[in-house]
């Protein structure tokens, strides 16, 4: 049995590290490429690694490509101790990302593209595994098979969490499908019309009784646990590339729910784990490990 099982998007990153953000116009028109490299990402991938690293068993349903990048996907995972035989392959090219950092603030600018033959086939969720594992997390990248797998979590009372990073078509349904959404920071108030997060959380409430949950970036993260509002500031880090962060924090949250932490603890825990993704670079390159994160937790300060 698995203690978490993955259904989701992975990406071959292309990291591109320039001195400052372009623009149009005026010296940073043009800028020299400080550094370069391909890296292992994606959401779904990421939070898995972070899962692995920090102890639990985890398992990967996703789809790559037959090709080299697929190759260097596949190796990548599997060195981080994900289970891989739930993963596909097909005669498409692997999704990618264009990541440009930039060195001085750590942020960075994301152009992605995903084949759609790369979508998960129905036949190809892996349906047992899912009903036996402790916890599913989905993605909003391959909707239809992240909604089908937390249907299939639901009925077999396994908990589910999501990622879901922008309101599409079929958002809501996912939404009522998992029983953990994680939102990024706009999703819940174009949902539901609500400016202020927690008013956002509390109209979500009146169609979801789970823990709702959204990151903030450098502000931390929030949710809504029953009808209490639970806020965790960021934690204060020299970030040198914030590429993953948020699926870092993710895998984390998973680990800290599975082992008992209350909702304040889970949200401490989390951003510790992604707050020291943002000093290091890469996506699944940042994760860190379990010692990592209680070692920091000793000595690290809340952002003012």
């Amino acid at each position: 049995m698995f203690d978490v099982i993955g259904v989701g998007a992975n990406s071959v990153d292309l990291v591109y590290r320039l001195p400052a953000y372009p623009a149009p116009d005026g010296p940073l028109a043009k800028l020299r490429i400080s550094g370069h490299e391909r890296s292992p990402g994606g959401q779904t991938a990421t939070a898995l690694a972070t899962c692995a690293a920090l102890g639990l068993r985890a398992a990967y349903a996703g789809v790559l490509s037959k090709d080299h990048n697929g190759d260097f996907l596949h190796a990548a995972l599997g060195r981080r101790g994900i289970d891989l035989r739930h993963v596909v392959r097909h005669d498409a090219p692997n999704a990618f990302a264009v990541i440009l950092v930039a060195e001085e603030a750590g942020e960075r600018i994301v152009l992605w593209d995903r084949d759609s033959r790369l979508l998960l086939a129905q036949g190809e969720i892996p349906a047992d595994t899912i009903r036996s594992a402790r916890i599913l997390h989905v993605d909003d990248v391959d909707v239809e098979a992240a909604i089908a797998a937390a249907g299939i979590a639901r009925a077999a009372g396994v908990p589910s969490t999501s990622d879901i990073e922008a309101v599409r078509e079929r958002t809501d349904a996912l939404v009522d499908a998992v029983s953990i959404p994680i939102f990024a920071e706009h999703v819940p108030p174009a949902l539901t019309r609500e400016q202020d997060l927690e008013r956002a959380l509390r109209a979500l409430r009146r169609r979801h009784d789970g823990l709702l949950c959204v990151t903030l970036g450098p502000r931390g993260a929030s949710l809504l646990d029953g009808d209490r509002f639970v806020h965790q500031a960021a934690f204060d880090v020299h970030a040198v590339d914030t590429t993953g962060a948020g699926d870092v924090f993710r895998g984390a949250f998973i680990y800290s729910r599975l082992r008992g932490d209350d909702a304040a603890a889970t949200l401490r825990f989390a951003n510790a784990a992604a707050a020291l993704s943002c000093t290091r670079r890469g996506a699944v390159a940042s994760v860190p490990s379990l010692a990592d994160v209680e070692a920091f937790l000793k000595t690290a300060r809340l952002r003012n």
